[in-house]
C-alpha cells in the first residue's frame, strides 16, 4: 500500500490527467487513518480489510418498564445506554461505559404517570412499546451492576 500526502497526491492525481479532483480517483480514506492521509492501492497487492468499530448497543437494564410520576414542564434526561444506577434515568455512566450513547432528554407537557422503557429496545423512547416481552429480551442476561 502506497501512502501519499495530500500535496503529493494532488501532484499524481495532475498527473495522472485527473486535474486533483476525487471523482476520477481510486484513493481510499479509511475511518481510523490520520487527517490528511489517504492509501492509493496498489496494482499489485489488495488492500487490508479494517473495518470500523460498530456503534456501542444499550445493555438491557431491566425486563419490565418502570413506573414514573412525570411533572409537566420538568426536564428529565432518560438513560439510553443501560448503565446507569439510578435507572431509568440517566447518571452520567454512558461517559465511560458507552461514550457513543446519549441520554434522551425530553420534557413532560402534562403530569402523567408513565411507563419508561428498561430494556432499551423501545421503538418509542422513553417510553415502554412492550419490546421487553420479546423473547430475546426475556432471554438476556442482565449484565452485574457493580
Amino acid at each position: 500500500m502506497l501512502l501519499l500526502r495530500p500535496a503529493a497526491l494532488v501532484t499524481l492525481m495532475r498527473a495522472a490527467g485527473s486535474g486533483g479532483r476525487r471523482g476520477g480517483c481510486v484513493c481510499v480514506r479509511r475511518c481510523r487513518d490520520p487527517p490528511g492521509l489517504l492509501q492509493i492501492p496498489s496494482l499489485f497487492s489488495a488492500p487490508p480489510v479494517r473495518r470500523c468499530s460498530a456503534p456501542p448497543q444499550p445493555v438491557i437494564a431491566a425486563k419490565q418498564p418502570f413506573p414514573v410520576e412525570l411533572k409537566a414542564g420538568k426536564k428529565y434526561a432518560w438513560c439510553a445506554c443501560g448503565h446507569s444506577k439510578s435507572q431509568p434515568f440517566c447518571d452520567g455512566a454512558h461517559k465511560k461505559a458507552a461514550p457513543g450513547i446519549s441520554p434522551l432528554r425530553f420534557t413532560p407537557e402534562e403530569d402523567k404517570t408513565a411507563w419508561l422503557c428498561g430494556c432499551k429496545r423501545t421503538r418509542s423512547p422513553p417510553y415502554c412499546d412492550g419490546t421487553h416481552k420479546e423473547e430475546a429480551v426475556q432471554r438476556a442476561q442482565l449484565s452485574p451492576q457493580p
